[in-house]
This record gives structure tokens, C-alpha cells and sequence, in this order.
């Protein structure tokens, strides 16, 4: 039995205003009917109850460039694509420049506090039945796509020159690395896993067998993982958590 990845989440100074944005964009509502005061954080729960959920955290980390990683959200048709623009622009999106061209089909967005995300065009075979978050696409080495794999008992379902994507079993969203060359790493991410531990499982045998992958626990003075979780990085130096599973979640 392996971790389970329960959430992605968001470091951000007011989480209530990146959680009421996404909810807009994704259609995914909050835990508890609310999306939180200005200090709290907010859960968004998927609508069918199945994978990840997203969850914004209160975070002071500056934003120094592009983020490690950043949604793909699909589109179903030309129409559909343009909906979803209009709806990220209508709730405090804006549109910016990362280098894309005039001629991509992608567009390139970023939410209320900056993270970069893309709106990509319909007929992408790749993401294909994902639903509408079709990929977290990250910045990072073939190793750490390999580590995933194996920390959460995904497939790998895209490896070649040096680019990985790994999906659950149940399909869904896939994450992926884009391989060399991997910028590289200032402060803390801003995006960040967050795994629970299986039925079962000890915490400190969890974190051994994911030492024992590639990952590494941070020295003194790192801070924790919250809520009673525990803070590690992976291969490439991202912070994850590893925590017990929280009733109330």
C-alpha cells in the first residue's frame, strides 16, 4: 500500500480569494459550504468525490518567477475553450506572457495571486478523458517522475526524452515533468502534495519507504508539515507533506 495523494495545494497571503476563483473556474465547491475567512484555509472537493482535492493554506512565500508546476485545463470545443477563458477573466484571472507564441492554441493565464495556469485547445489527444484539470504540468527531472511513480503507485503513461507523466489507475488528471532543462529552485513552492497515509500504515514507516525512493527530510528549523504531518522533498527538491487521514477533511 502506497500514500495516497489527497490534496494539491496552494500556498497563498488570503487563500478565501484563489479558493472563490477556482471554485468559479472548476466548478468544485468548498468543504463545509464555505470558502473561509481571509486567514483560513479552504478545501475544494472534486465533484464526483473521487482524486485529489485542491487546498489553499495561508503562505507568505513571494512570488520569484514562473511557478515548479501549474494546471492544464481542457477544452471541449473551440466555444468551450473560449467559456472558460471568459469565466477565469470574469472571477480575477488575467492573461500573461510566458513566452508562448501567437500561433499556440493554448492560452496562458494566471489566477488572483499570480499562478501561471494554461486553457489548453480542444483535439489534445494527450489529455484525452482526463476532465477538465487535464494535467498538473511541472517543472522537473526524468528522476522525479520515476520517484512519483513509484511513491504513489501510479503508471508511468508518457516516458521519452527525459519527459514523464504518471496517472492514477482510476484515470483522471496526470501529472507531468518536462525534463532538461529544469530551472532552478529559489524559496519554497508555492504548489505542493500533500499525501495521506494508507489504512494501516505507521507515519515513520511511510517516510522511510519514501526516503528509501529518493526523498529527503528537511534539517532543523524546516517547520512541519501541519496538522501533524511531516514536511519532506523529493528528488528535485519539492516540498511535499505526509500526513495521517483528518476526519473532518
Amino acid at each position: 500500500m502506497t500514500s495516497q495523494l489527497f490534496a494539491i495545494c496552494f500556498r497563498s497571503p488570503r487563500p478565501s480569494e484563489p479558493a472563490r476563483f477556482w471554485s468559479e473556474v472548476l466548478g468544485w465547491r468548498p468543504a463545509g459550504g464555505t470558502d473561509g475567512g481571509p486567514g483560513e484555509d479552504v478545501v475544494l472537493l472534486p465533484p464526483d468525490g473521487a482524486g485529489f482535492r485542491i487546498r489553499f493554506l495561508p503562505g507568505q512565500e513571494p512570488k520569484t518567477g514562473e511557478n515548479r508546476a501549474h494546471f492544464d485545463l481542457t477544452s471541449t470545443s473551440p466555444e468551450d475553450q473560449q467559456a472558460t477563458v471568459a469565466r477565469a477573466l470574469e472571477h480575477g484571472g488575467r492573461h500573461i506572457d510566458v513566452g508562448q507564441t501567437p500561433d499556440e492554441g493554448h492560452v496562458v493565464l494566471a489566477d488572483p495571486d499570480g499562478n501561471e495556469f494554461c486553457v489548453i485547445e480542444p483535439g489534445n489527444k494527450f489529455l484525452a478523458d482526463t476532465g477538465l484539470i487535464g494535467a498538473l504540468a511541472c517543472d522537473g527531472t526524468q528522476e522525479v517522475g520515476y520517484f512519483w511513480s513509484r511513491a504513489l503507485g501510479w503508471p508511468l503513461v508518457w516516458d521519452q526524452d527525459e519527459e514523464t507523466a504518471i496517472q492514477s489507475p482510476d484515470g483522471g488528471t496526470k501529472i507531468t515533468w518536462g525534463g532538461p532543462p529544469v530551472a532552478p529552485k529559489t524559496g519554497v513552492n508555492r504548489l505542493f502534495f500533500e499525501l495521506v497515509l494508507p489504512d494501516g500504515v505507521g507515519l515513520e514507516a511511510e517516510c522511510e519507504r519514501l526516503v528509501s525512493l529518493g526523498a529527503t527530510r528537511p534539517g532543523s528549523g524546516a517547520g512541519d508539515g501541519g496538522d501533524g504531518g511531516v514536511l519532506m522533498l523529493d528528488p528535485d527538491g519539492n516540498e511535499f507533506t505526509v500526513r495521517e487521514p483528518q476526519p473532518h477533511f
